[in-house]
């Protein structure tokens, strides 16, 4: 779990030359508070001076697919300057339809070294609570402290009001909203960066009928969001929320990419360029003035 929305699904590491590849693997399912454990880290190659890199740091989950919005989000902000650490779980994409992308992480890792950015690929079962603290452990140990947290993991399994299970209610609400509530709360606590400087952006969705545990998780996730633009202003933290709307990263029918085309004033699906492009946008000194809103990136969609 821990990947990009079915509203939007598709949604390791290496800097200039070879930076840090860092995985963090969860083996336990969500199961309620985690027992301590230590999870097993993998680091290749790893650079002392990621950490003194003058590039700012985004921290960006739910980049498990290279076709995914999360990895879109990664290769924009790479390019614009970011250093990149990223967090994929492959059991959630094993659970779903389009499966497991082998070598996802270390292909997405290549792509962002080519794009000069010092990176770090984090496997992690956002369920567990004390995951979200070892995440941001690890990204400042192997690249130093966050700027941006770039929120695109979920659980998506679509369900109604009255067929679904306690256990798939409890899940969504563990990753997409408890998860995105921590990473948050760490980001808050442990930010350092210059006032003015911290972004802090979460992919939504407006699914309800047919889709209620995972829309009624995102719809908390906004409130959180939302309240950190407010609760965070000591810190001079922007926090938005961006719904961007019908993406095919693989999990649409032929029949849904005609009819959500056809839907929409445009006139075609979203790409994971299109969010990537606001995100950006976002992040950078230009969207400072951005703060506390939710962005509809849907091309008009109603």
């Amino acid at each position: 779990m821990g990947q990009t929305p079915a509203s939007s699904r598709g949604i390791a590491a290496t800097g200039h030359g070879r930076r840090p590849s860092v995985q963090v693997r969860e083996k336990r399912l969500c199961r309620g508070p985690a027992v301590a454990e230590h999870p097993s880290v993998t680091t290749t190659d790893t650079d002392p001076t990621a950490a003194a890199s003058p590039r700012p740091l985004a921290l960006i989950t739910g980049v498990g697919r290279t076709v995914g919005i999360g990895a879109g989000i990664a290769r924009r902000l790479a390019a614009s300057g970011w250093n990149i650490a990223f967090t994929y779980w492959t059991p959630y994409d094993r659970r779903m339809d389009w499966g497991i992308e082998q070598g996802a992480a270390e292909a997405i890792t290549e792509e962002l070294t080519r794009l000069g950015a010092a990176t770090a690929a984090i496997e992690a079962d956002l369920c567990d609570p004390d995951a979200a603290g070892r995440v941001h452990d690890e990204t400042e140990l192997r690249l130093g402290p966050v700027t941006a947290l770039v929120m695109c993991h979920c659980e998506s399994v679509d369900s109604g009001l009255l067929d679904t299970s306690l256990e798939s209610f409890d899940r969504h609400f563990a990753v997409n909203t408890r998860a995105s509530w921590l990473l948050v709360r760490e980001f808050g606590l442990r930010f350092r960066a210059a006032p003015g400087t911290g972004r802090i952006v979460a992919l939504t969705s407006d699914h309800t009928v047919g889709n209620l545990p995972y829309g009624a998780s995102k719809g908390a996730l906004d409130r959180i969001v939302l309240a950190a633009a407010h609760e965070l202003a000591h810190l001079k933290v922007t926090a938005n929320v961006v719904n961007p709307g019908p993406v095919d990263t693989g999990w649409m029918t032929p029949d849904t990419r005609r009819d959500l085309a056809a839907a929409t004033p445009l006139g075609r699906l979203g790409t994971p360029e299109d969010t990537a492009h606001l995100v950006d946008f976002l992040c950078s000194p230009a969207g400072a003035w951005v703060n506390g809103q939710l962005l509809n990136s849907n091309g008009g969609l109603g």
